[in-house]
This record gives C-alpha cells, structure tokens and sequence, in this order.
C-alpha cells in the first residue's frame, strides 16, 4: 500500500535512517476534510487535540496526542533486532500517566507497529507497571522508520488511536507491495473479496482455506473470528474495523469466511491486515487494495456498520 509515498520518504533503494527521529509523534502526510473513519462495532467515537471545527475529520493515527491524551515512548530510537524492548506511556495534560483503561476485544491497549513502507507488521499487547509504563518485546530486524498505534480506550473518554514514530537506524530497503488480494501463510491461503469505497460502508468477505480445504473452524482470537487493520498510502492513516457477529452469537460461523464491514477515509490504496487464529496459533495475512468509485447496494447496508 505504501509503495510509491513510501520510497520517495526512504528517499532511494538504499538510505540510512537518522539516529534521531526528529518528528516523532506529530502527525504525517495530508489531513483529510472527510468524516474520520470509525469502527462503530469498535465503540469508537473520537476527539482529538485540535480546534473543535475539525477534530472530527482526521482519521485515527496520525497524531501523537488526541483528546487531552498522548503517547509518549521511552525512546524513540531503537536499536535493529529481533527482540527489542520498547516502552512507553499514555499521559494525560500535564504530563500525568494515565493507570485506568477499559477493556477492549479482551485487552486494555493493543499496539500496532509497522515499518513505513508496511512491512513487518506487529499487533501485540503490552504490559502495564503500576506508574502506567507500558512495555513489549518488538521485532524490528530490519532498521528503518516505523509507527507505533495504540489502540486503547482510557476510563473516561472514548476509544482512541495515538500513533508516535520510531527510528530503528542502518541500511533501509524499502519493499514494494502491489495491487493483492490473496495472501498466503504457513500453507494457508486467504483471499479477499469486495471492493472500498471512500465515505461509505463497503462490505469485504475473507476466506480462509488450507491445503485447498475451507477452514470451518477458527478459533476466537480476541473476542472475534478475526481482526483487520487497515492503513491508508502515505500518511498511514489507522482503521480497525472487526467481523459482523461474534463467537457464541448463533449465527456466525467459525469459517472459512469472515465478513467486515469497513469504512475508509479517502480515495487511495490501503494495505489491510487480517489476524485470525487456528489451531492454536494467531496468523496474519496482508492484502493491498485500491479503493473504486461506486460499489453495489447489496454490499453497503443502511445501518453502516463499518
């Protein structure tokens, strides 16, 4: 999805990264004058650090701070590894750290980390101290800039996304990601259908097969048969969006399908994610999709679920 946007920030094939990460936490790419996307099965209704007249219309994601919230890392600069201990804390104005959050899809805070160009996505769940640091082992083999999304809905206030930069220095190669929309992991296969329409609930159907045999039984992973996340071209703009049902409701299945309503943005290219789980172990499997002008009725229902 980042392709293009992408290499002109690495600059070339190969570059390094600054040690420093000068803009860390501020926001990146374009503002959007449409309504900000949301995943309303998500309980999200979201403010932001800016002027009334248009907190409204950012999409989650590209600001460090949101509604008298900000995240705040440790440090901003890590070292290239595969196990790296990253930090950082939520604070309210004034510097205090936030100790209180709600319980969402099972967790108190999800972070969603992810090299600018999107590759080497992470969707792990940090520890909390009692003083509201929090800490998680990252994965960041590869040096390059990435951005850091917490997902979290504090105990007073509602759900929200602050994203903050990081700078993992040494030789970068940016890595292209074309039009996709059947990805494979681990021998097994998932493909998307459906098209995004910018504005609008769109209707996307993933399928999950193995071996050439449907998966009709996943496993709930957090609450759900699955869980995608999706990240505009450029700027990264964040959009967690969930299944229609849930386990344990009577009417949704198990697989091999699992069917998101979700609502984008902007008329652009979105990498999406999808976490499932089976037989035991969580998967993800990344699709890149453009979004179309129109898409049919069936596929876009009055209720506008995301």
């Amino acid at each position: 999805m980042k392709t293009p946007a992408k290499l002109t920030a690495y600059g070339a094939a190969l570059v390094l990264v600054a040690a420093g990460a000068g803009a860390v936490g501020t926001a990146v790419g374009p503002f959007s004058a449409e309504p900000a996307a949301r995943a309303e099965a998500h309980g999200e209704t979201h403010g932001d650090t800016v002027p009334a007249s248009t907190r409204n219309d950012l999409p989650e994601g590209l600001s460090s701070s949101r509604g008298g919230y900000t995240s705040t890392p440790t440090h901003a600069t890590l070292p290239a590894g595969p196990d790296q201990p990253f930090s950082f804390r939520i604070t309210k104005a004034g510097g205090q750290a936030v100790t209180a959050f709600d319980l969402e899809h099972e967790k108190r805070l999800h972070l969603i980390v992810v090299r600018r160009d999107t590759s080497g996505f992470q969707h792990v769940h940090p520890e909390m101290a009692p003083d509201g640091t929090w800490t998680v082992w990252l994965n960041l083999a590869e040096a390059g800039s990435y951005r850091a999304f917490a997902d979290f809905a504090p105990a007073v206030g509602g759900g929200m996304t602050l994203g903050v930069d990081l700078a993992v220095p040494g030789p970068v190669e940016p890595v292209a990601h074309p039009e996709s929309r059947v990805a494979t992991v681990d021998g097994y296969e998932v493909r998307l259908a459906g098209e995004l329409v910018a504005g609008s609930s769109s209707k996307v159907t993933l399928s999950v097969t193995k071996d050439g045999k449907p998966v009709a039984d996943l496993q709930p992973y957090l609450g759900a048969y699955g869980h995608v996340v999706a990240l505009r071209e450029g700027d990264l703009a964040y959009l967690h969006v969930h299944p229609e049902g849930a386990p344990g409701d009577g009417r949704t299945q198990p697989g091999p399908e699992v069917v998101f309503f979700a609502e984008v943005p902007t008329t652009a290219t979105y990498r999406l994610f999808l976490d499932f789980q089976h037989e035991g172990t969580v998967r993800t499997a990344a699709f890149t999709v453009s979004t179309v002008s129109t898409v049919s009725t069936s596929d876009a229902p009055g209720h506008g679920h995301p």
